[in-house]
């Protein structure tokens, strides 16, 4: 590859984006539909991701994949994935395979590494340290590894930004029309495949590779962090390259959704804590491997420091022994039996017990001897330091300390033997075993086991032990109250960081005055000899009741003084007090935890806004990295404080588990753990404990995001201070102790400066007057004191403050101490700098530091508690873990402001699994965290969303509630009210929740079970809908409604199907041509609207009949409804709340009982121009029925017994006789006993459909009316302006001046315009939809459309049989007086429903409603008889004569004014109909016929020459 002009490598191509029209354009098109089909099940929130790339090949042969963790924490899967990165610095470059000896290795990517020779000697392990110090080698057991420490991204107010050193290429920035990395996305095949396609040239591409175990279990690749390391560099002469100066390429283009993913993720909200990344850090702390660098030191510190290595050795493995005994799970439980001798089995079954637990005796019979060896060790130290002769000698702070290490450890090992049975079972089965088996046949075998045996069955053996040989010391209780003291000091002082240092100072304490005690030589006779202080110890240990031991088990440290021999308890009336310790309360100490995290947040965002928003050019000033320092020694020491009290806390809690007097909540079956947990803790105290959990990992995230920096402030800073008080602060001193000949002073000075000085140019002064006892000159001696980005070594820092430390203590192994030959000045100088470099070895190693200050991994194991269940329980429910109970409290209480803590407990998971792995190292621990978090992310998804959901759907059900109900029900002192706020946005936004390793996208989760909520509510409103009658249409129609406003305010958040897709699923209307809405419409309409229903026409209303026909009449020809029990189903799933569904209830109650207008619009909205058509082809086919069937019969039969002749009587007989003739001839039909039964309900079955019919037409109109009213402004139909009048202007002026009206707004409005729109810009395929979309609208626009007018002529077309319009008239005219067609079978029917009836009977309208007389006037319309029916009706005939004579008199029990008025009100409603009808069917243009088909009659005939009645 060339390089430019500048010795610079190209840049990167530009890359375009490529957006899609169609995509963009897809929401425009009209006509189109969109169908779904089954929503897929959700996968499980832990499977890997589809996105996720296959795991990479294997490394090849002498190579090592190193991360943080077990190896068989690989074949953990996470959905984390490989970020889009060009070049990772930080990352370790090459790691070198054990047998490269110093040799040159050219990388995949062209760079020089070196490596370094592997040797078994430890001391040949080497640390070198560049000029600058930004890039350090360290070797250690033959890694080599290459470390650059990241700087972030100045653009990035979340990062930042470090002046990088000159000797390193900066990175360039990204494209802007780049994606900035994700772990959604896998990197570009050219990053993992490096510069070629031969992957035999080098090792993988370093940085975290998919499939790889993460640096901490429970975490990956953070975004932020990720782009830190993604620096944006300088341009130099506009040429971009990375930090190792190659250019980066891209092969794949990133498309748009995954580019707005990761947006969403750079503005996605922080409520999680930090996430380990999978990088390499300089390790200073060599464990004194080098320490034969400095050989200039004093020789009895530097042997010190040799044995300081080797007890530090020891405890190591005692922690390993201790991690065995803690993790042990008894095997014998799960092994089988021997029940008899006479078992056939038993001899394998003994051999495979000694094959499974022979491993694990030989544990057991390796930790004997260890602590046997331990104790000799320890005992022969202390029996080094007690001799008369060293008794005086100075013993440095760092190795009493270690001493106390040693009794804590001690007491560990000790205490976790007692507790576990299992360990004793073990052996005790294996032992059967291996005697059946005759293995421990050699008497040394069975000397060992019997030891072991012994060893294991002796409670306290290893205290009892060392205590013993402790007695044997002379002056041993010296030493230890030496330890003793300096841990009361350490502890008053507060010298710890780590919450682990603190508890052990602690037990130090209570074990150590425990070991001293004796008849012989009393604690208290000590403390009378001023050597102890048992009045501080006595405050301390009541501070302190319980103290975390190991994992969940824990002791109190005043335990230890009750069992030894003298113990006096008025000694200790702080201790022996019965008030309670204030480490139980965590409320008191909470309001101090919040000040203290604003006050520090406030100075950390200081510091990052400064650092973010402006870019240095120069190096930071002493001062300022002085400042950071400090910043950062206070933000860990707050940590861990905050961490200390709530592991306090919970130990405190663990050992005082509650009751059924202080909790009556708690079941008597309660296990030991449950009540130390789930009913040990009030709501406050699970929210406190939650606020303090989230200021840990909320402030960790913010200290890790400015690592960089303080790790850069850290070196500088202890560089200056070490240098400035070696070279300049020591001068006097040295001065003085040369000229006064105090050798011994001068001797130890001179070593510190050989030990650590980093003179100028390598060598130091010769001339320096100090060196010669003499001042400086009146000019001065001027020392330039250099400034590098590096620390000292551990050994390096050990050795000076040991040898500092010796000027200042009160033993110095000479006659005299060595402070009084020091003046004050000197003492407080060196004091203060040995003070404040305790905390230098913490913050050199800043992020490991940070880690053990937030690490809460203990909350969760619970192994002392399962050894307790002696195996009844393998594992405890998640219900008594503590992360879920604080987890599930929030999701309980459903508290606003601890929303956004939610995911801080959920990361003790991260913890627990991360200490499993690295700390532990046991991989079932692991499986059972994963087993855990499997399950409780799962619950957590569950009830999140449900949550969501249903705060989203009162929020909805609330806005559409109507406002004048609230109003009239707050004037009832009922209030209604909305939801109230939460935080659940914020979680929404989540879309990488860092959990084991895993990348969830939270957001996704949530989607799809919100989804199916949607869907489910859906189906539950249309399934209500089924379950009742078909006035609860109307319901439904708004239970859609707020469900589509439920939607419409969670879209705004999630990635949720289309609302009319879920809602066409629901119906079942994906792909047939009818839904559940439509069939059940029909289905009531059948069953129960047409038999049921009465309609008015003075409320245009179908009013369901007070009293059921059924119950009239022994016949029963109207099957009683059944319908399905709608399921009972949460609130949420209806209206939101019980008081939402009451309030919509009552509400909705007011349209059920009727069918009107509100349920023919909902009917229209809901159907569809589709739906609509079937019904009405299944109401036709129902009429069709009708017709031919039963109305036919009835017609027939009926036609039989009416009159043959049936005139129309002369006025001169009254309207009495009128009526008594037609009473008379009329009899029969009257008599007839289906007439008031079957064939008035036939007829109104038939009325009915017709009138629904016509009432769906209406309402349609009236929609159709309105959406086009809406579609014209999108159609270029725009009203004309009103202009108006002008004097004098002509219609052709006037005409002309609109037409340039209409031409502007046509303008104006051109972009309104879809069609053209999509013409222009669209795809062929778009424009053809719109243009059809556009047809179809301005189709609808046509008048005379009329779907009724159809329906009436499909009726017609059924009336076909002869029967309906009888036999053709004699005069060939039409009949007068006969009674053959259907008009006049009508009329007789008609006059039968006029007669008025009884006081305690019910009228025709109360029985079968107007859809009576609908039907027949429906027939005569369409028969052709409505005029012959107006003219020859006998009840108009009655009525017409009675408006003559006005006569009121009862003819046959008819009150005669009664029946005129009822006839009076038929022949209204008759009229209505008819008009109606003729309006639809055009029959007025009946009048405007032309004259060719008008017949001329013969005249009448004369009434002389008739025969009179």
């Amino acid at each position: 590859m060339d390089l430019n002009e500048d010795g610079m490598l190209p840049p990167p191509p530009q890359l375009d984006l490529d957006l899609d029209l169609d995509g963009m354009l897809q929401a425009l098109s009209i006509g189109g539909a969109s169908s779904s089909g089954g929503l897929p099940p959700p996968p499980s929130p832990l499977a890997p991701s589809p996105l996720a790339p296959s795991p990479p090949p294997s490394p090849p042969p002498g190579t090592t994949a190193i991360a943080s963790g077990e190896q068989d924490c690989e074949q953990k899967q996470a959905i984390n994935h490989t970020p889009d990165a060009i070049s990772i610095p930080g990352a370790v470059t090459n790691i070198s395979s054990p047998s490269t000896d110093n040799d040159e290795v050219i990388n995949e990517r062209g760079l020089h590494q070196h490596t370094h020779t592997n040797n078994t000697d430890a001391d040949r392990t080497t640390t070198q340290s560049s000029q600058d110090g930004d890039k350090t080698v360290h070797t250690e057991a033959g890694v080599a590894i290459d470390v650059t420490p990241p700087a972030p991204d100045r653009d990035r107010p979340d990062q930042l930004w470090l002046s990088p050193p000159s000797n390193q290429t900066l990175p360039p920035p990204p494209s802007p029309l780049l994606p900035p990395p994700s772990p959604l996305l896998p990197p570009p095949p050219s990053l993992l495949e490096g510069a070629d396609s031969d992957s035999s040239r080098g090792p993988p591409l370093p940085g975290p590779q998919p499939g790889a175990p993460e640096a901490k279990s429970g975490h990956s690749v953070d975004t932020e962090s990720r782009n830190g390391r993604m620096e944006r560099g300088k341009k130099v002469a506009g040429e971009e390259t990375t930090a190792t100066g190659e250019v980066a390429e891209y092969k794949k283009e990133p498309d748009f959704e995954e580019f707005k993913l990761l947006m969403w993720d750079e503005y996605q909200p922080r409520v999680q804590s930090q996430s380990m990344l999978c990088v390499y850090h300089t390790n200073m702390d060599t464990k004194f491997v080098d320490r034969s660098a400095f050989i200039t030191g004093m020789a009895k510190y530097n042997e010190q420091g040799m044995l300081q290595a080797q007890m530090n050795e020891l405890l190591e493995e005692g922690h390993e022994y201790a991690v065995t005994l803690y993790t042990w799970r008894c095997c014998s439980r799960a092994l089988p039996q021997v029940k008899s001798n006479d078992q056939p089995n038993r001899v394998e079954i003994y051999e495979k017990t000694v094959e499974v637990l022979g491993p694990q005796v030989a544990k057991l019979m390796d930790f004997m001897y260890f602590q046997k060896k331990a104790i000799e060790r320890f005992c022969g130290e202390v029996k080094r330091l007690c001799h008369k002769e060293k008794r005086n000698d100075f013993v440095s702070e760092a190795y009493l300390l270690t001493l106390g290490k040693f009794i804590n450890m001690f007491a560990v090992l000790d205490e976790l033997k007692n507790m576990k049975s299992g360990v004793r079972n073990d052996y005790a089965a294996y032992r059967r075993s291996a005697q059946f088996l005759k293995v421990m046949a050699e008497p040394e075998a069975l000397q060992e086991s019997q030891n072991l045996a012994f060893f294991l069955a002796t409670q306290n053996k290893i205290r009892d032990t060392l205590k013993e040989t402790l007695q044997s010391i002379p002056n041993f209780e010296e030493l230890l109250a030496d330890v003793v003291n300096i841990c009361m000091e350490m502890y008053e002082n507060k010298q710890y960081l780590l919450p682990s240092e603190k508890h052990m100072l602690v037990k130090v304490m209570g074990c150590g005055l425990f070991l001293m005690d004796s008849k012989e030589v009393s604690i208290y006779k000590l403390d009378n000899r001023k050597r102890i202080n048992l009045q501080k110890i006595d405050r301390i240990l009541k501070q302190l009741e319980m103290v975390p031991l190991f994992g969940d088990m824990q002791i109190a440290p005043f335990s230890y003084i009750k069992q030894s021999p003298t113990f006096d308890a008025t000694k200790w009336p702080m201790a022996m007090s019965s008030a309670v310790s204030s480490q139980s309360n965590l409320l008191g100490s909470l309001e101090a935890i919040r000040d203290d995290h604003v006050r520090y947040i406030s100075q950390l965002a200081k510091h990052s806004n400064e650092i973010t928003t402006t870019q240095r050019e120069n190096p930071r000033t002493d001062r300022e990295n002085k400042e950071l320092c400090e910043l950062a020694l206070r933000g860990l020491q707050l940590l861990s404080g905050w961490t200390v009290q709530v592991m306090e806390l919970y130990s405190w809690k663990l050992l005082h588990p509650v009751d059924q007097r202080a909790n009556p909540h708690v079941p008597q079956d309660a296990e030991e753990y449950e009540r130390a947990t789930r009913y040990n803790y009030n709501s406050d105290e699970k929210f406190a404990l939650i606020e303090v959990i989230g200021m840990i990992k909320g402030l960790q995230v913010l200290m890790g995001r400015m690592e960089s920096v303080f790790n850069e402030a850290i070196r500088r800073n202890i560089y200056a201070e070490l240098q400035d008080f070696v070279q300049i602060g020591l001068r006097d001193l040295l001065r003085k102790s040369i000229k006064n000949k105090k050798e011994v002073i001068r001797t130890i000075l001179m070593s510190v400066r050989e030990t650590s000085a980093d003179w100028l140019r390598g060598v130091e002064p010769k001339d320096d007057p100090a060196l010669a006892g003499k001042k400086d000159p009146d000019g001065g001696f001027a020392i330039k004191v250099p400034r590098r980005n590096v620390g000292p070594s551990s050994t390096q820092l050990y050795m000076v403050r040991t040898m500092l430390e010796s000027l200042i203590a009160d033993k110095s192994g000479a006659k005299k101490s060595l402070r009084k030959d020091i003046e004050p000045k000197d003492l407080a100088a060196i004091d203060a700098f040995h003070k404040t470099s305790f905390f230098w070895s913490y913050l050199l190693n800043f992020s490991d530091t940070l880690m053990q200050c937030c690490d809460l991994s203990q909350l969760w194991y619970r192994e002392f508690f399962l050894e307790m269940t002696m195996g009844k329980k393998i594992q405890f429910p998640i219900e008594m873990s503590m992360p879920w109970i604080l987890t599930d409290h929030i999701l309980e209480t459903k508290e606003p402001s601890m929303m956004e803590y939610i995911l801080y407990p959920l990361d003790l998971y991260n913890d627990s699994a991360h200490y499993a792995l690295t700390n532990f190292k046991k991989q079932f621990l692991y499986d059972e965290v994963e087993a855990e978090v499997n399950l409780c992310f799962d619950q957590f998804v569950y009830k999140l969303s449900d949550q969501i959901y249903a705060y989203f759907k009162h929020l909805a059900g609330s806005i559409m509630l109507d406002k004048r109900f609230r109003a009239e029900c707050f004037s009832n002192s009922m209030k209604i009210a909305y939801p109230p706020a939460n935080r659940y946005v914020t979680l929404m936004k989540q879309r990488h929740v860092q959990i084991l390793g895993r990348s969830i996208d939270l957001n996704r989760l949530i989607s799809q079970r919100i989804g199916a909520a949607l869907q489910k509510s859906l189906d539950t409103a249309i399934t209500k809908f089924e379950g009742g009658d078909i006035t609860g249409i109307v319901e439904l129609e708004g239970l859609i409604e707020v469900n589509r406003m439920t939607h419409k305010l969670l879209a705004k958040h999630l990635s949720l199907n289309d609302f009319d897709a879920m809602f066409r699923e629901a119906n079942h209307n994906v792909s047939a041509p009818y839904g559940r809405i439509t069939l059940h419409v029909f289905w009531e309409l059948n069953y129960d609207f047409l038999p049921n229903y009465c309609f008015n026409a003075a409320t245009n209303r179908f009013h369901h009949k007070d009293i059921s026909f059924v119950k009239m009449s022994k016949i029963s020809f109207v099957q009683p409804v059944q319908r399905d029990k709608p399921p009972n189903v949460p609130s949420h799933h209806l209206w939101g709340t019980k008081a939402l569904n009451t309030s919509y209830s009552a509400i909705y109650g007011l349209y059920s009982n009727f069918v009107g207008a509100p349920h023919f619009r909902a009917c229209c909205r809901l159907l569809g121009y589709q739906g609509i058509a079937v019904v009405m082809e299944e109401l036709l086919k129902i009429i069709k029925s009708l017709l031919n069937g039963t109305i036919l019969q009835y017609v027939r039969t009926l036609m039989k017994v009416m009159p043959s002749v049936c005139k129309l009587p002369r006025y001169d007989y009254g309207s009495p006789g009128v009526l008594g003739y037609y009473h008379a001839n009329l009899e029969p039909m009257i008599q007839y006993p289906d007439l008031r039964t079957e064939v008035f309900q036939t007829l109104r079955e038939a009325g009915n459909a017709v009138l629904f019919c016509m009432l769906m037409e209406q309402n349609l109109s009236q929609e159709e009316v309105s959406d086009l009213k809406h579609a014209a402004p999108f159609q270029n139909i725009i009203p004309k302006p009103f202009l108006p009048p002008k004097e004098g202007e002509t219609k052709k002026e006037k005409e002309t001046e609109l037409k340039g009206i209409m031409k502007k707004l046509e303008a104006r409005y051109a972009a309104l315009q879809v069609v053209p729109v999509i013409t222009k810009l669209g795809t062929k395929q778009q424009t053809d939809i719109a243009a059809e979309g556009d047809l179809l609208t301005r189709e609808r626009l046509c008048c005379g459309l009329s779907m009724f007018e159809i329906v009436l002529t499909r009726i017609k077309s059924f009336l076909d049989d002869p029967i309906w319009n009888g036999d053709p008239p004699p005069n060939g005219v039409m009949n007068i007086d006969e009674c053959t067609e259907f008009h006049r079978l009508w009329s007789a029917i008609q006059f039968v429903y006029c007669m008025p009836v009884g006081h305690n009977e019910f009228t025709v309208e109360q029985l079968f409603g107007e859809g009576l007389n609908w039907a027949g006037c429906t027939l005569i319309v369409l028969l052709g008889q409505q005029r012959r029916f107006e003219a020859l009706d006998f009840s108009y005939h009655v009525l017409k004569v009675n408006r003559v004579d006005q006569k009121d008199e009862p003819i046959r029990g008819i009150q005669l004014k009664r029946m005129v008025d009822r006839v009076r009100k038929f022949q209204i409603l008759n009229s209505q109909i008819f008009a109606v009808l003729n309006k639809y069917l055009k029959s007025s243009d009946a009048d405007n016929l032309p004259v060719e088909h008008v017949r001329c009659f013969q005249p009448p005939i004369h009434q002389s020459h008739q025969t009179t009645i």
